[in-house]
């Protein structure tokens, strides 16, 4: 209804030549908003005291003026100048009865815009490092990260969803002696599992599976050769690389790289797995490193080079960061020839507008603050602009049951996993509440509201909305009533009752809301306004009875109940949200 207003200004704008040079590239559609207050109608425009100043005429004046070469609709009842210049529109009972016949004939595509080619957006999340399980934490990234794609596409973008695979550097060799270790252990082999190790129980899981046919056994003491004390009584860090070292020695490192790459794939592939039983899923899955395997990242270094954004110190190779806004230059060549996880990182951001992606959105966790500015800086060294890159952080999240924080400790036994979370409270729970509240702003998650079957639970106050709907016309069909929809689209103007106008003016603005939240990448907004619209339906619900014994009020009511239907279903397929047929 918001575009319609916004054509209709665009026509009146067409008899008043005089303005073109003033309205210039001015998007019409951002002059109009739904008013807060009834008593000013439906929609006001503030359009005219835009155009005001370059027209060169007062605000008023040239609001009368665009209101009197506004087209005759039924659409429209009244309009009104109000205050400085606002321009306000009160729509006819028939604008809303047309909109309900669009809910009825587009059904699943309303509110969806229409696939369009560009720009392509590559839209990165999760990317939780190979290391063990999902937690908890990885979820919120997960459900954010799905529900924003989700939205993207209801508005026209073609979307691509990767999953960066951090499968390289030193975190993944301590992933492989860990491993090794266990299986040493299983072996009977006695050591003292290292404090710097992966300590969890998939850890064992994952040696017990393993093919280590070209893996000898071997004891403590030649383990040990030449392996500094651990932590408390020596340093934990060389500890872990010492026996890395040992690990590379006595395996090789083509051995130690199979069992390495094992564990990786092992952890990979649950993480595919919990995150596609989770409704979440990728186009790829980008390994970190492909990008020397390509030689990607000395392409990368290349471009950097050859702009004079490289330079030597100290027998390393930096990037001039601060020349594009960053506190400090960094570090992409260690003196020992070592590439860094920056050099890495952007080359990774290369290789997307290499592939022709034209605005990259990363989701990355809270303490990742500092990555934005210094990748932004990557890109724009090598020429692409820094703004086609947004980062949205993702802040912690908080369980609670029965008020209380619940621990999430793996050595505890406490929750953990994003898989033992799903198993607790379902995924319909999970997917919601994760985008329930704004992506920067910590969660507290309350356990026994997402399980309850109550009002109180607004994923299942929603749910209930849609499944009351589909028992309605089971109850139709039962009393040996047919919906005639062609009747009820015909009788709309039958629909006169307080609750049923205020549900037909909540249902006409889903298509905006699906435009602010993907506009804004804010799931939460979609998920306020699909509370909002239950609780409408539900008022309505218990103030009326939807099977009269007039046909034609029958069939109304029946047609505003399938647009309510169509609407619920939609915002929820969006959210990873299932519509139930009851409950």
């Amino acid at each position: 209804m918001k575009s319609a207003i916004a054509q209709f200004l665009n026509d009146a704008l067409a008899g008043l030549p005089e303005l073109a040079d003033a309205i210039g590239d001015l998007d019409i559609g951002s002059t109009v908003e739904r008013t807060r207050d009834a008593s000013h109608g439906d929609f006001a425009s503030n359009i005219a005291m835009r155009l005001a100043k370059p027209a060169r005429r007062s605000p008023r004046d040239l609001a009368a003026a665009i209101v009197e070469q506004l087209p005759d609709t039924d659409q429209i009842d009244k309009v009104e100048i109000a205050g400085p210049g606002f321009i306000n529109f009160s729509l006819s009972p028939a604008a809303f009865h047309a909109e309900i016949v669009t809910m009825l004939d587009l059904a699943d595509e309303y509110g969806r815009h229409a696939p369009r080619s560009a720009p392509r957006i590559l839209l990165e999340f999760v990317s939780a490092n190979p290391t063990g399980p999902l937690h908890v934490g990885h979820g919120r990234h997960a459900a954010y990260g799905a529900t924003v794609g989700n939205l993207l596409e209801a508005v026209g973008y073609p979307v691509h969803r990767e999953y960066y695979v951090n499968d390289a550097g030193r975190q993944m060799d301590i992933l492989g002696v860990s491993v090794w270790l266990r299986w040493l252990e299983r072996g009977g082999t006695q050591l003292a599992f290292p404090t710097a190790g992966y300590r969890g129980e998939y850890i064992g899981d994952i040696a017990a599976a393993i093919n280590t046919d070209d893996i000898d056994v071997v004891d403590q003491e030649t383990l040990m050769e030449g392996v500094p004390a651990d932590a408390p009584d020596g340093d934990k860090e060389a500890h872990i690389e010492a026996l890395i070292g040992r690990a590379k020695t006595l395996l090789g490192d083509d051995g130690f790289d199979r069992l390495r790459q094992q564990a990786i794939d092992s952890i990979r592939d649950d993480i595919e797995e919990d995150l596609a039983e989770f409704g979440v899923t990728f186009d790829r899955w980008f390994s970190e490193q492909s990008l020397t395997k390509s030689s990607r990242i000395d392409d990368t270094l290349a471009v950097l080079d050859e702009r004079g954004m490289l330079y030597k110190k100290d027998g390393a190779t930096w990037f001039r960061a601060m020349d594009f806004g960053d506190e400090k230059d960094r570090v992409v060549i260690r003196e020992n020839g070592a590439k860094t996880y920056f050099a890495s990182d952007i080359a990774y951001h290369f290789d997307k507008r290499e592939r022709g992606f034209d605005h990259l959105i990363d989701i990355l966790g809270a303490d990742h603050h500092g990555y934005v500015t210094r990748v932004k800086a990557g890109l724009d060294a090598m020429g692409y602009k820094a703004e086609d890159l947004k980062v949205e952080l993702v802040q912690f999240v908080a369980l609670y049951r029965g008020g209380k924080k619940v621990k999430m400790s793996t050595r505890s036994g406490e929750f953990d996993t994003l898989r033992q979370l799903r198993a607790d409270v379902g995924n319909d729970a999970a997917r919601f509440f994760y985008v329930s509240r704004s992506n920067d702003q910590h969660l507290d998650f309350d356990l026994d509201v997402a399980k309850s079957q109550s009002n109180d639970n607004p994923v299942y106050y929603i749910q209930y909305a849609h499944a009351r709907i589909a028992s309605v016309f089971r109850q139709l069909a039962e009393k040996n009533y047919a919906w005639d929809e062609a009747n009820g689209r015909a009788s709309l103007s039958l629909l006169t009752e307080a609750q049923e106008k205020a549900l037909m003016t909540a249902l006409s603005r889903y298509p905006e809301v699906v435009d602010l939240a993907a506009g804004n990448l804010a799931p939460q907004h979609l998920v306020h306004y699909l509370r909002d619209l239950a609780n409408d339906f539900h008022t309505y619900y218990n103030a009326h009875v939807f099977i009269v014994g007039d046909d034609s009020l029958r069939d109304a009511r029946l047609a505003l109940c399938a647009a309510t239907r169509h609407v619920i279903a939609n915002g929820l397929i969006i959210l990873g949200v299932s519509a139930p047929e009851s409950m």
